[in-house]
């Protein structure tokens, strides 16, 4: 069992068993932290969509329509990561939202961040963002680190609240 499918079958029986949900909006990580999630058996009680936003094309079709203003907020940052899990659990009613972006490699973005940079975020009874930065040009490796890293940070919020939160 590799890293991504053991985080995520220990966050699906959390979710489970608090009886939460969890929407993702994701760009770097390419899709793996839903694909993590939805490896579970049983994953359909916890997770309600998922999107990979990795273009500003994209971003403008799925999410600035829902009245977001993604364009005030400087791309790739912890502020932009929150406001993806923000729309992301509003949009899917959900209990968390994960939101990621950043520069996968082997080369920086257009936005000016190198190789190995994310931001991720969850939002939900409690909200956290986190910035990494792998200083490494592996678009894989990167990849898989930002899933892992989103992943984590939703098992940290979720550890943070009391499992009674009247939804």
């Amino acid at each position: 069992m590799n890293e991504l499918t053991h985080l995520g079958t220990r966050i699906g029986e959390l979710l489970k068993g608090r009886g939460d949900t969890v929407s993702v909006i994701e760009s770097s990580a390419g899709g793996l932290v839903s694909a993590a999630l939805l490896a579970v058996p049983g994953a359909s009680a916890y997770f309600r969509g998922g999107v990979v936003t990795y273009t500003r094309e994209s971003r403008k079709a799925f999410l600035e329509d829902m009245g977001e203003t993604f364009s005030q907020l400087a791309p790739s940052s912890e502020a932009f990561a929150l406001a993806f899990a923000r729309a992301g659990k509003r949009k899917l009613g959900t209990t968390w939202g994960i939101g990621e972006t950043g520069a996968a490699g082997p080369t920086g973005n257009r936005y000016g961040y190198d190789a190995g940079h994310a931001c991720i975020a969850v939002s939900g009874p409690v909200e956290l963002a986190a910035t990494i930065e792998t200083r490494c040009g592996n678009r894989e490796l990167n990849m898989w680190t930002f899933a892992a890293a989103a992943l984590e940070l939703l098992e940290k919020a979720i550890a943070q609240t009391p499992q009674a939160q009247g939804r």
